[in-house]
């Protein structure tokens, strides 16, 4: 577009961002126009940042990061793919040393505006705008071209836009957008001779748009093409006339309109400022495609990039892609299907008046012959070619906060490298590369660094192991420089960041919480911090649900301290007496709940006894009734659940739990659980009392089903109580006895059916009968126990002192296994523990 009456006008290119059609378009004008200096539109800040755009280690998609100093959150990023006109000029520009510069408003002016509408709309209580606070304007007009390549605010968010490509399309008889601009832009090549046609067409267009709309509802571009207008006068007193200007099309009109310096002057006067950074930082062709927050509205990044990078015969290139990937994924495409599939594209372009197949029609021709028709292989060409996961680079010369250069420094020296496409990460704390890796991720979370997420690991439940999630977003640069605020390494800011937290918890969960994640970051300067506060927390708050909610966290962080080798005396004792005031008040709590408070008084009752079975490990391995006479903490917690388990007015279903949790830990024998169950189901007892009784002791979860499977007896006091229960009850207690046994296993509920229909105690053997428990014989059967150990050899490994000539015999000469330590094949400690019991 070379407009230069009385050579007062540059060379105006105005472009679509992130359009290929237009990038290619922009260097064919560069290459045959040849100016002296190229303008772009972007913050000015960023001008000491192009030179960097040469290195060989930045590599798009990458974005300009500005953010407040004193209020890192307070960001704004413009992304930049290689299809990007503003990427391509600027690489023409260092290829071909001429200078190159942003003219856009500065990033101080348009992150204070942000601001500026953030207070504004909080005081009249309309919090959480994010297009107000600079996180996310116009996606529309980002996509059109008229907009900051960062979708930064420009007008209020009450304003009505238009969308210019919308109009045209609409204008030009189409009903998508997105296929107009392929039609008229990507699918267009470049002529010799005529570079400047496309521009030239386009800057009209957007001319009658703005006759015809005015503004269009953007009233704060008037400001920034002031600004603009100012710069490209400067760069003409400078280099002449010989000046390029890259921009959304949508502005070219406006610079070309005749102001004066005083007018343009007065639009800037009193604007708002705010002490900006600024840097590059990577981004992804995911983040492109995001319609809000930062994203740039492409829906198509990864086909954008294809078109840009295919020299010739696109379509073919691109079904040799999408061919690679099916096979990849073991799907049975060949090169008669490219070949078909092309064939297609191009028959279905035909047919729909279209100059060349777009991404519609490459999708239609690839679900027909590569998928069969099934949206199903069609939807991971989406995500991995058509979107993609594509990661930019930047070099380790751009400027970064110190936080984030130490933890570019732990990521090389770690092998962690960020990748935009989630992958799991199977961790082994015994070796030192993977606790530090462990380490940097439990840290980094603690800054709210969310690179990682714990998982569910698939192997082993060991407390050696752990299973991340891992995905790099580029928001998180945002979150490292809004963390460089708690110090200058990854280390010092999460200490800083705990005891911070620690002063401002809340709950005594909160602590306890925090206390776990500072074990597991290892951060032995907060640890101590933390434990004073959960100590005088503890003291002070007498609800027993709070310390039972802390209680289990406690011991996590004790057990997870052991892993990793941390000093956790402290925590040990803060643990004890955390636990001995849940014992002393545990029980007056339970008293006259609602059925809402039972249920979660059991949830309380079910996380003290897993913490207290981790917390008296070292206590020995006796479980008995003469545990309470020891006086260990196993048997004084035995002693609340008696307590619980015989009080009338403790709510059934926490009794019933209570006498399953002693009968689990084999401090209540069968013929004793039986009584107590007996009596709960007897006439006497409401029935809404003795289902809630039932779903504590065989809901839950917990393995009831099996319990009843083995233990005919107690299924046939069920049976027999739930058949007697008056009518106008039963549907009362309906929704309970439901809500209990259907979450057991579908095999478990089958084979409970199966034992009802024949009756309880029709199933044992003569030896089972004779024992007068149905279910189990009066000895242990030796035989039988002999046959499961060549299984466990094989589950866990052979010790060195076994005897392996003969697995028949059950005495200590060959059947030694090792459940103390780690076997040959390296299994954890706890696995072998909870295999062998």
């Amino acid at each position: 577009m070379s407009d230069r009456d009385g050579g007062t006008v540059p060379l105006l290119l105005g472009v679509r961002h992130h359009g290929p059609g237009s990038a290619r378009a922009v260097r064919a004008a560069l290459e045959a126009a040849g100016p002296r200096t190229v303008l772009i539109e972007g913050p000015p800040e960023a001008d000491a940042l192009i030179a960097l755009a040469a290195d060989e280690d930045m590599r798009p998609p990458v974005a300009l990061l500005a953010h407040v100093v004193d209020e890192p959150g307070r960001s704004a990023f413009w992304p930049l793919a290689e299809f990007s006109p503003e990427w391509v000029a600027i690489r023409w520009a260092l290829e071909h040393g001429v200078p190159a510069r942003f003219i856009d408003l500065p990033a101080t002016h348009t992150l204070a505006w942000g601001r500026e509408e953030t207070e504004d709309k909080e005081s009249k209580g309309n919090e959480g705008d994010k297009e107000a606070s600079g996180e996310g304007a116009s996606e529309k007009r980002e996509r059109a071209g008229e907009g900051e390549p960062g979708g930064l605010p420009s007008e209020p968010a009450e304003a009505v836009r238009i969308d210019p490509l919308a109009v045209l399309a609409e204008t030009a008889g189409y009903a998508d957008a997105e296929r107009w601009w392929e039609d008229v832009i990507e699918h267009r090549g470049v002529s010799d001779g005529d570079a400047f046609a496309p521009f030239e067409v386009l800057g009209e267009a957007m001319g009658a748009l703005r006759e015809a709309y005015g503004t269009g509802g953007h009233e704060r571009d008037l400001v920034r093409e002031a600004y603009m207008r100012l710069q490209v006068r400067a760069a003409q007193r400078e280099f002449g006339d010989d000046v390029a200007v890259v921009c959304g099309a949508w502005h070219v009109p406006a610079l070309r309109q005749r102001t004066t310096v005083a007018a343009d002057r007065a639009l800037l006067k009193g604007l708002p400022k705010a002490k900006a950074d600024m840097t590059w930082v990577p981004w992804t062709h995911r983040r492109l495609s995001r319609m809000s927050g930062y994203g740039a509205g492409i829906d198509s990044p990864g086909w954008y990039g294809h078109l840009f990078g295919a020299a010739d015969r696109p379509i073919e290139r691109w079904m040799t892609k999408v061919a690679r990937l099916l096979r990849d994924e073991d799907r049975p495409v060949s090169s008669a299907h490219v070949i078909e599939a092309v064939r297609l594209a191009d028959t279905l372009a035909a047919m729909r008046g279209r100059p060349l197949p777009g991404l519609t029609e490459t999708t239609d021709a690839v679900r027909a012959v590569m998928c069969e028709g099934s949206d199903v292989p069609l939807a991971l060409v989406h995500d991995r070619l058509v979107v993609g996961d594509v990661l930019g680079e930047v070099p380790a010369a751009a400027p970064a906060v110190p936080l984030q250069r130490d933890l570019d420094r732990l990521q090389r020296r770690l092998r962690l490298k960020p990748e935009a496409q989630e992958r799991e990460l199977e961790l082994d704390l015994r070796k030192e590369n993977d606790a530090g890796r462990s380490r940097l991720l439990h840290r980094l979370r603690l800054l709210a660094i969310e690179w990682g997420e714990p998982t569910a690991s698939r192997g082993s439940t060991g407390t050696f192991r752990e299973t991340w999630r891992l995905r790099w977003e580029p928001e998180l640069a945002v979150r490292v420089a809004e963390a460089g605020v708690w110090g200058t390494t990854v280390l010092a800011a999460a200490t800083a960041k705990a005891e911070a937290d620690a002063v401002g918890a809340r709950s005594l969960a909160d602590v306890t919480g925090l206390a776990e994640r500072c074990l597991l970051a290892e951060l032995p300067d907060a640890l101590p911090v933390v434990m004073r506060i959960l100590a005088d927390r503890a003291a002070l708050d007498a609800d027993v649900g709070h310390l039972a909610q802390a209680l289990p966290a406690l011991v996590r962080s004790l057990r997870y301290g052991d892993v990793r080798g941390t000093d956790t005396e402290a925590l040990a004792e803060v643990a004890a007496g955390l636990a001995e005031r849940v014992f002393v008040g545990l029980p007056p709590a339970c008293a006259a709940l609602d059925a809402d408070a039972a249920e979660e008084m059991r949830g309380h009752v079910d996380a003290v006894h897993g913490a207290v079975g981790l917390l008296g490990e070292g206590e020995g391995e006796g479980q008995g009734e003469d545990s309470a006479s020891r006086g260990g903490i196993r048997g004084r917690w035995h002693g609340v659940l008696r307590t619980l388990s015989g009080r009338d007015t403790v709510p059934g279903v926490v009794r019933g739990r209570a006498v399953r949790l002693l009968l689990d830990d084999g401090a209540l024998g069968q013929e004793e659980a039986a009584r107590l169950m007996g009596l709960v189901l007897s006439p006497g007892t409401e029935p809404a009392d003795a289902a809630a009784w039932i779903e504590g002791f065989v809901g839950g979860g917990s393995g009831g089903g099996m319990l009843l499977v083995h233990d005919e007896r107690l299924l046939g006091l069920v049976d027999a109580w739930l058949t007697g229960v008056p009518g106008d009850a039963f549907t009362d207690v309906l929704p309970l006895l439901r809500r209990t046994f259907s979450a057991y296993e579908p095999g478990v509920r089958r084979t409970l059916g199966e034992l009802v229909r024949r009756g309880p105690g029709t199933r044992g053997s003569a030896t089972a009968t004779a024992s007068g428990i149905p279910g189990f014989a009066p000895d242990l059967d030796a035989a039988r126990a002999d046959a499961v150990l060549p299984v466990l050899r094989l589950l866990l490994g052979p010790d060195e002192t076994e005897d392996v000539d003969g697995p028949g015999d059950s005495s200590t000469n060959g059947s030694s296994i090792n459940v103390a330590g780690t076997n040959d094949n390296g299994a954890d400690d706890n696995d072998l523990v909870g295999m062998g019991r």
